[in-house]
């Protein structure tokens, strides 16, 4: 059994694993293990998986394997929604800086989205054709920036403290546009 098979529950698979050497052309003979992963119910193709450390146990293989698709699904959010790897510096520093801030940022959005109320943390933007269960890292992002933009519309000068602020309200249906397409 294989907890949270790529966010779904459990799932039952057969496992076979063995020690086996790596060779490439020019360079040293690595031994590996290998871990041959099949589906009793066809429900994937089977797959093979490779460790360097031939000590380790098969199942461990597996369950790191399976705890990798958090790791990807977070690159590749924060791809599509912060920039990584479309940044264009030209100084080999700046390059190295850009992306540790932008998985700061990420990390940041995900620790604001948690403090939010549970009731604007659980908005979850929804298309005809696809029902999302649970927020994902956009809809995160929209809740951040919208209780931002709301912080800020509250916001008035120190040194006039006599005047008052004229108060825009934005209509809800544009706030909630405008948070998903910024």
């Amino acid at each position: 059994m294989v907890a949270s098979w790529y966010g779904a529950a459990e799932r039952t698979i057969e496992i076979t694993s063995a020690t086996a050497v790596w060779q490439h052309g020019g360079l040293l003979v690595v031994p590996i293990r290998w871990v041959l992963i099949r589906d009793p119910l066809n429900r994937f193709a089977p797959q093979a998986l490779l460790c360097t450390d031939p000590i380790r146990d098969p199942a461990q293989i597996v369950r790191w394997f399976v705890r990798r698709w958090q790791v990807e699904v977070t690159f590749q959010e924060a791809r599509s929604h912060l920039g990584i790897e479309t940044q264009r510096q030209w100084s080999d520093k700046a390059i190295a800086r850009t992306t540790p801030c932008l998985l700061a940022l990420f990390s940041i959005v995900t620790l604001m989205a948690g403090r939010l109320p549970a009731r604007e943390r659980r908005q979850v933007a929804q298309a005809a054709w696809y029902r999302k269960p649970q927020p994902t890292f956009s809809d995160a992002l929209a809740a951040v920036r919208l209780a931002i933009w709301r912080e800020q519309a509250f916001v008035t000068s120190r040194r006039r403290s006599n005047s008052t602020k004229v108060r825009f309200a934005l209509p809800d249906a544009w706030a909630y546009a405008l948070c998903h397409a910024a």
